[in-house]
């Protein structure tokens, strides 16, 4: 390809981006861009906090390590899945019960200010 087009490409896609971010934004405030009016399902919720501690280099590198350790690291993996069902399922709840936004929010309101 050239490299006219690929800016070509870039450019286009960059000014598509801008203009559907300025028309879905125009009503939206700080409430709304950090915890989605709280209308976000729990669920929907869990699963962009998985793919927020997900990555790239997560799909690249953890099958390698996993063959390379002899599967050792695949304990990990299953910790992590472990670890995602009860935040799924006990934290995320309880934070839409509270109206909290972080576990640290949790642990003032809970155990005072000094926690």
């Amino acid at each position: 390809m050239s490299p006219f087009l690929i800016l070509s490409i870039f450019l286009l896609y960059t000014a598509i981006l801008f203009t559907v971010t300025w028309i879905t934004s125009r009503k939206a405030d700080s409430q709304s861009f950090f915890i989605g009016n709280r209308k976000s399902p729990w669920f929907v919720v869990a699963y962009g906090m998985i793919g927020a501690s997900l990555s790239g280099v997560t799909f690249m590198s953890v099958p390698g390590w996993v063959s390379e350790t002899q599967f050792s690291y695949m304990v990990v993996v299953f910790g992590y899945l472990v670890g995602y069902a009860a935040i799924a399922l006990i934290l995320l709840p309880l934070y839409y019960r509270l109206k909290l936004t972080s576990i640290y929010s949790y642990l003032e309101e809970r155990f005072g200010f000094w926690s």
